[in-house]
């Protein structure tokens, strides 16, 4: 039996991957996508062939052999993309963790190194598979050497096999006669040349009849067509070098010792760290190694028993620090001693050595573990948890000033991520690397362990990023907040819901008809690719734009052609209803509780700018624009005995862009309390403030809104459906009325770029790596972002500033009175009637003097039996 050799094309299959997967980035924010995709490949081929040996080739970037003889053609190649030439050295670091052996050679391609391995691994009786994206690599097949091309197809690698009889079939030649083919077809890919006017059909026939350009070349005068005689003739030479740039060495001078190349188990501990390291959870599994050997887990141990029990909290008791974690340990917890939610173990770190895990049990269920705890938390100076928030229903006595929750310090460290566990602390912030395959007990402790461990090492890093005050002052007091809120709730109506679900159904029912009856059919409205047919095949409407799948049936598109068509303007309110009915209608239904009220969750840690955002259910999604959407908010009620009251920052971002850009005509004008919006209108259009009409005041609120999000000319004229040109000129006249703002916004991307992040008034961060990419509309995204990010996330800095304030003073005043909902710019309060005096002074106080700008902030208040009418 043959021993058989995989031999990889390393830089052509990372290509190939690099185009074919979403970019993705770990949280170093070094992109991942290549490496990722490499290795799915890899392990798909690896699979298959189950070789005795694996080696993977790789260009060197210095001029090789044939670019300096041919630097016309080959020594014009695109430069690789920045985020692809990353990953290069990444690859090749994993390769070496898995005892892969790597090859490379200055003056030689990967191709060449491909070429002569292969010839001598089959001389000396093995089967060779090479893989590869290069076509070029076909002339390489014989009866035991196979071409393997991965192709990706929906997400999916598939891959095209080839031995010599495989190109002859596909490609009507022989894998040597490949190389003329190519020399006279050329490959612009390659900066092949070729000859001028032969394409791959009279390129084959004319290698299938003479074999060789050189024998095609001796018969000249006979090929046909006759152009491609006369440009034969004409560039022969030029035909010659593509022949030579071509072909692919087979005796390269390169050193290969077999044995270095045998594949055994890659799975190794060093390639199990990389992986990690990389955020490649999903490639994990195929590991089979213990977890990360380090000195933590010999600490560790299960304590039970009273006695043991109170002794451990007495040490913990003395602690500075204590690092805490809940975890469900149903298999081995007693169900009746545990939490009905299934928290069944807590685990405690209070000194480097001390870290134990107890298990629910007769001596201590959850009630006496979660008392003890509390407790526990009055005393120590730092009480840290991964995720405080989710635990604090059971640590009443745990306050801001001494909680810690080291998801959400990560989180301000490196707000691009949103999905922070224990483990990705731990491996960032400790080099600790956790085994997810670990049992409770021990995983518990780990998380206890890097509670405790991550303290002063966040700590530090949040000083050293002018973030310390950021955490204490705003971002912890949060947790407290938000948890505050989920307890509270919002009330439904339920009936009252599920009447607006009718009524929406029933409306719904009507506009199918109507479209069907305009249509003249019936179809799948829903099916964008029947809907593409009917109104651009059918109906013949203008703006069709044609996708693999068919017709775009995209809102854009439609909007284009919904004030001429009566069907499209049906279609589009049968969407938006559509939605309304399945989003909130019935879906807000399923989040009501046992006590009428939905309680849905607050993320501080989700968002790039440091917005709140709300999930299971959004709540900051409720539709405003239609009236149909806005009809929802009335199914939202304050309980008996209680009024709604809304307080709204007005046009906080506005005002946050003249304090930081000091446009003194800006500040003037909120300092008068003038009407922004005319006043630029007035600028812009050059016309007396009192004769501004209301269309240039709506097109300058565009544009006012439109410049604290980096708005592009583009952009404009689709917002406002002008031209460009138009669309231009109003944003240039706006700078020439604000020059502040201009140059404010400006400074934004110099400083991000410089810094490689932007920065709020209160120090939060938010790294940009977009704007180093080798993309110019992720370069230009960035720029916006750059521009926008001080801005919003300032706004967010001052809206949780309010929320904490006033929180804090409806609890120190003892009112019956909550704060339940905050969405954006936004409060809704759940006032007693007895108190709505109070706490409408409470909301205008707390939220009018959250932040000392150079221009006074506005709070817009109402008050209603329910939300609709309290906004």
């Amino acid at each position: 039996m043959r021993d058989k050799i995989v031999l990889i094309d390393g830089h052509s299959i990372l290509n190939r991957a690099f185009y074919g997967v979403p970019d993705l980035t770990n949280s170093e924010g070094l992109h991942t996508n290549a490496v990722y995709g490499f290795l799915n490949i890899m392990f798909k081929i690896l699979d298959e062939e189950k070789p005795e040996y694996l080696t993977v080739t790789f260009d060197v970037h210095a001029p090789t052999f044939r670019h300096e003889m041919f630097a016309d053609y080959k020594g014009t190649r695109k430069p690789m993309a920045e985020e692809l030439r990353q990953q290069v050295p990444v690859i090749k670091d994993v390769l070496r963790a898995m005892h892969i052996e790597v090859i490379e050679k200055a003056g030689l391609e990967a191709d060449d190194l491909l070429g002569t391995l292969s010839h001598r691994c089959e001389e000396k009786g093995m089967d060779v598979s090479i893989i590869s994206g290069d076509r070029d690599t076909l002339q390489l097949a014989t009866e035991h050497i196979k071409i393997r091309i991965p192709k990706t197809k929906q997400g999916k690698t598939e891959v095209e096999d080839y031995y010599a009889a495989d190109v002859q079939e596909r490609y009507g030649v022989t894998p040597k006669e490949f190389i003329d083919v190519k020399a006279l077809m050329g490959d612009t890919a390659d900066n092949i040349p070729g000859v001028p006017g032969v394409g791959e059909k009279t390129a084959t026939k004319i290698i299938q009849q003479y074999q060789t350009i050189e024998n095609a070349y001796e018969h000249v005068d006979e090929l046909k067509p006759p152009r491609a005689s006369k440009n034969l003739k004409e560039f022969w030479e030029q035909a010659q070098l593509s022949k030579t740039l071509a072909t692919i060495k087979l005796d390269a001078d390169i050193t290969f010792e077999l044995e270095n190349a045998r594949h055994e188990n890659p799975y190794t501990k060093e390639a199990h760290e990389l992986f990690q390291r990389l955020e490649f959870k999903n490639l994990l599994g195929r590991f089979d190694v213990e977890a990360s050997v380090n000195d933590v887990e010999k600490y560790f141990r299960e304590v039970t028993g009273k006695e043991e029990i109170e002794k451990v909290f007495k040490e913990a008791e003395k602690a500075e620090t204590v690092g805490v974690a809940f975890s469900k340990d149903a298999g081995n917890v007693l169900p009746l001693f545990a939490h009905a939610s299934g928290y069944g173990r807590v685990s405690l770190c209070y000194e480097a050595e001390k870290i134990v895990t107890i298990p629910c049990d007769m001596d201590a269920d959850f009630e006496y573990l979660t008392g003890k705890l509390s407790h526990l938390a009055k005393g120590v100076k730092r009480f840290s948890m991964c995720g405080l928030k989710e635990y604090l229903e059971w640590l009443p006595e745990l306050t801001s000033e001494n909680g810690f929750d080291a998801i959400v310090a990560a989180y301000l460290l490196n707000p691009l991520k949103n999905d922070y566990n224990a483990e990705d602390v731990a491996r960032e912030h400790l080099n600790l690397l956790i085994d997810e395959k670990l049992d409770e007990g021990t995983k518990s402790c780990y998380e206890a362990y890097t509670a405790y461990a991550c303290v002063p090492v966040l700590e530090k890093k949040l000083e050293e990023n002018g973030m310390f005050r950021l955490f204490n002052e705003i971002e912890m007091p949060l947790v407290f907040t938000l948890y505050d809120m989920e307890q509270a709730g919002v009330k439904v109506e339920g009936e009252e819901l599920k009447r607006y679900g009718e009524e929406l159904g029933a409306r719904i029912v009507e506009l199918e008809k109507e479209i069907y009856e305009m249509a003249g059919e019936e179809f799948n409205i829903n099916s964008p690719k029947q809907l593409g047919v009917i109104l651009f095949e059918k109906l013949e409407m203008p703006h069709a734009k044609k996708t693999k799948t068919g017709y775009s049936t995209a809102a854009d598109v439609l909007d284009k052609l919904a004030p001429e068509y009566p069907i499209v303007a049906k279609i589009l309110e049968y969407r938006q209803l559509a939605k309304l009915k399945s989003t909130y209608a019935d879906g807000l239904a399923n989040y009501i509780g046992m006590d009428g009220r939905i309680h849905s969750k607050f993320n501080q840690t989700i968002t790039a700018t440091g917005r709140i955002s709300s999930t299971e259910p959004n709540l900051q999604n409720i539709p405003v624009r239609m009236e149909l959407g806005r009809l929802i908010r009335k199914v939202f009620v304050p309980k008996e005995g209680c009024v709604f009251v809304d307080a709204d920052y007005s046009q906080i971002e506005l005002r946050i862009l003249a304090h930081c850009s000091g446009d003194e005509q800006l500040i003037q004008a909120y300092r008068e309390a003038r009407d922004i919006h005319r006043m630029t209108a007035s600028q812009v259009f050059h016309v007396p403030f009192d004769e501004v009409t209301d269309l240039q005041r709506r097109n300058a609120k565009a544009v006012n809104f439109g410049i604290v999000y980096g708005i592009s000319s583009f952009g404009l004229s689709q917002d406002l459906s002008i031209s460009r040109k138009e669309a231009a000129q109003y944003i240039e006249h706006y700078f020439e009325s604000y020059p502040g703002i201009k140059t404010f916004l400006d400074k934004c991307v110099s400083d991000a770029k410089e810094k490689g992040y932007a920065e709020t008034l209160y120090g939060r961060r938010r790294p940009m790596p977009e704007l180093k990419s080798s993309n110019f509309m992720q370069r230009s995204f960035g720029e916006r972002v750059a521009m926008n990010a001080p801005i919003q996330g300032t706004a967010a800095d001052i809206i949780k500033i309010a929320m904490i304030h006033v929180n804090e003073e409806l609890k120190k005043r003892n009112l019956k009175s909550r704060m339940i909902l905050q969405v954006h710019d936004e409060l809704l309060i759940e006032a007693d009637e007895t108190e709505l005096e109070e706490v409408q002074q409470i909301l205008q106080d707390k939220m009018e003097h959250a932040a000392e700008l150079l221009v006074p902030l506005s709070v817009d208040m109402h008050t209603g039996k329910n939300w609709y009418e309290a906004k």
